[in-house]
């Protein structure tokens, strides 16, 4: 099998298994207990803690473990927007991960928010000059994904957090995407909060984390305990956590070297699927992409008919978004960027991991073409 879903998730890195078991195993405490076995638990967290805050350049105690990016991006929403009186006008994008977007439709729809969405351009790019103009005084929120999870598009985050924090106006960032492909530094970045996965870097489903600068008020998305610093209650998932921080400061490592590589083949096989099907389109911007993504559509097949056709050649992908697999609707991202819902609905997205080889990416290619032909024989 060819797998190249990688932005759905990743296989879990040994290096996390073996790093999380002795908390599955002896230290299996409550990290609040306050025994000994409560305590090795607890000292494992917070050495945890401290790595991922490294990592982004952020205290230890910003750092709030949560149960992966959609919650992260809820806390952060909800949270920052509940507690800061600001005003109740939240700005984003049209290409945001659902976790965004039905957050801010709740403030919406609930408590009375205004919400602006930026305008975006045929590659998905957000104009700095459309941001600067959307502030208001009133603006409580900014929220911006780092990099796109269909179509790969990297947005400028530093200049426009440079908008946003010049307004006093506080910057969110989905960053699942981005984690292990780009530089996560916030100071570097410009953000007030920054969202993060652990299944995207090799690290099991069910842990993530919301990086927030302690200067920004939050209000709890879940209540009860008054774990992660009366953040985020719930008892803290420490395996998760420790393996989290494993495979993060491993990607981290090898970010630099695996991004390299990885955009040198992942720019071989766009030039491969779109020699050997005329009739594809790549999605996102051709040079501000992730490394690891190489998106298409594939006008007069169906996306999911030639995803069947690639599964049954052992090459695995997908049509976009993990979250939205199984919808009938054409995806908000192709639409925001100007495709018709017939065309959007011909998607196909391909996401790289550092293992993987131009050998199987060649033959992704040539299993590519085939797929496209017979889909579109069957329609013709």
């Amino acid at each position: 099998m060819i797998y190249l879903d990688n932005a759905a998730t990743t296989p879990v890195r040994r290096e996390a298994i073996e790093a999380m078991w002795p908390y599955l195993t002896g230290s299996f405490g409550n990290p609040s207990s306050v025994h000994g076995v409560g305590e090795s638990a607890a000292r494992g967290l917070r050495e945890a803690r401290a790595e991922v805050a490294r990592i982004v350049g952020a205290r230890a105690g910003d750092v709030v473990f949560t149960s992966g990016g959609t919650e992260a991006d809820n806390l952060a929403i909800k949270g920052i927007a509940l507690a800061t009186p600001r005003g109740r006008h939240i700005i984003t994008t049209p290409l945001e991960h659902e976790a965004v977007l039905e957050s801010v439709a709740f403030l919406e729809r609930v408590h009375g928010f205004e919400v602006t969405l930026l305008p975006v351009d045929s590659a998905g790019i957000v104009s700095v000059d459309d941001l600067a103009r959307a502030i208001r005084d009133d603006t409580t929120l900014v929220s911006i994904q780092y990099a796109n999870n269909e179509i790969g598009t990297v947005q400028p985050l530093p200049e426009l957090a440079a908008i946003a924090g010049a307004r006093g106006v506080p910057i969110h960032s989905d960053a699942v995407q981005a984690a292990g492909w780009l530089p996560l530094g916030i100071d570097d970045l410009g953000v007030d909060a920054l969202s993060l996965a652990g299944h995207k870097v090799g690290a099991p489903k069910g842990i993530g984390a919301l990086v927030v600068r302690g200067r920004i008020p939050l209000e709890p998305v879940l209540h009860g305990g008054g774990q992660e610093r009366e953040r985020r209650s719930g008892t803290e998932n420490v395996a998760g956590a420790v393996a989290f921080a494993t495979a993060l400061r491993l990607a981290e490592s090898e970010r630099a070297d695996a991004a390299a590589r990885v955009s040198a083949l992942r720019d071989d096989f766009i030039a491969a699927v779109l020699a050997s099907v005329p009739t594809a389109r790549l999605t996102g911007d051709a040079t501000h992409r992730l490394p690891g993504t190489a998106s298409f559509v594939f006008p007069g097949t169906s996306g999911e008919a030639v995803l069947l056709e690639l599964e049954q050649r052992d090459v695995v992908c997908s049509s976009g978004s993990a979250c939205a697999a199984g919808s009938d609707e054409a995806s908000h991202v192709l639409l925001a960027l100007g495709l018709d819902a017939e065309v959007a609905q011909t998607a196909v997205r391909f996401t790289l991991a550092s293992t993987t080889t131009p050998d199987e990416l060649a033959t992704a290619a040539t299993s590519t073409a085939q797929a496209v032909d017979a889909v579109s024989g069957i329609r013709n």
